[in-house]
């Protein structure tokens, strides 16, 4: 039974689901010494003490993490920076609105006074 899971609902579709995935693993990757591999839309994680995967699909992002007995003490801090990385790289991954290019706009320009 996992330790901390967690279940995110998105727009990304699935491959801007993966790629946020993608980012999140990097960022944990650095942070807590993961080795990430993909199986098909699962992304696996682990080292020493944790395991997990988290679970692509068009719409939704399942994450599940076991912590080994040393860790689980340390379930609070953990679950917290996986929280705040998962949403973080949802939120950053959102698709660019689209937006009407804006009309150039030209400064105005003082009036130039001319001497005689």
């Amino acid at each position: 039974m996992a330790d901390i899971s967690l279940n995110r609902k998105h727009q990304l579709g699935l491959k801007g689901a993966k790629a946020a995935a993608d980012k999140m693993s990097v960022r944990l990757n650095e942070k807590f010494d993961l080795v990430c591999t993909w199986s098909g839309d699962t992304l696996n994680f682990q080292r020493p003490g944790v395991n997990g995967q988290m679970m692509v699909t068009e719409t939704h992002m399942q994450l599940d993490v076991t912590l080994g007995f040393l860790l689980k003490a340390m379930k609070g801090p953990i679950e917290k920076a996986v929280i705040e990385n998962l949403d973080d790289a949802l939120a950053t991954g959102k698709p660019a609105a689209t937006k009407t290019p804006a009309k150039p706009t030209t400064a105005a320009k003082k009036p130039t006074i001319k001497k005689p």
